[in-house]
């Protein structure tokens, strides 16, 4: 999942040049052979190196804290997303919607680095959801929707149906 991911991200940052990607070890770990020095190694080691290297650097923040906080959520992929098990997934989306509750993206008010990641590493948690699940979690749902239509965001996913629309009846009394 991690090298087609980043392959999704040379795509949406506009990098000409496709990188050459391997992974390591038994949990499948990105490297990048740089031609410049040693490999990069981990999944937002290389992510941050190439949105460097597209020169977008507002993707990782445009202020110390907006930068705290995408560290943050990169680091909660790897560390959380990346190896939950049935047993998170409840407070997984918890958390995150009550952190979603009065925000569009996850660092405030700009798409970044953490959302494209979190989106990725959220996909096959939403897609396992039956639609009454994402109900419960409204604010995840709505975040998730606004990622993946967000333009050369999705690439190679396809898209997840995630509310639908409620009809309600015209009665008065």
């Amino acid at each position: 999942m991690a090298l087609r991911e980043l392959s999704s991200l040379e795509k949406y940052l506009g990098l000409k040049k496709p990188n050459k990607y391997s992974t390591q070890g038994d949990k499948k770990v990105p490297v990048l052979q740089n031609n410049n020095g040693p490999p990069l190694v981990g999944l937002v080691t290389i992510a941050c190196h190439l949105v460097k290297e597209a020169k977008r650097p507002e993707l990782l923040g445009d202020t110390a804290e907006s930068r705290a906080v995408v560290q943050q959520w990169m680091e909660f992929r790897v560390t959380k997303l990346d190896s939950y098990t049935k047993e998170d997934i409840k407070t997984i989306l918890k958390d995150l919607n009550l952190y979603l509750q009065d925000k569009v993206y996850l660092a405030g008010a700009h798409f970044t680095l953490a959302d494209s990641l979190m989106y990725f590493g959220m996909y096959p948690l939403i897609v396992e959801l039956a639609i009454q699940e994402k109900e419960q979690y409204l604010n995840v749902a709505r975040w998730f929707d606004h990622i993946q239509h967000r333009p050369g965001v999705r690439h190679h996913l396809p898209p997840v149906v995630v509310l639908r629309n409620r009809i309600y009846t015209g009665r008065h009394h």
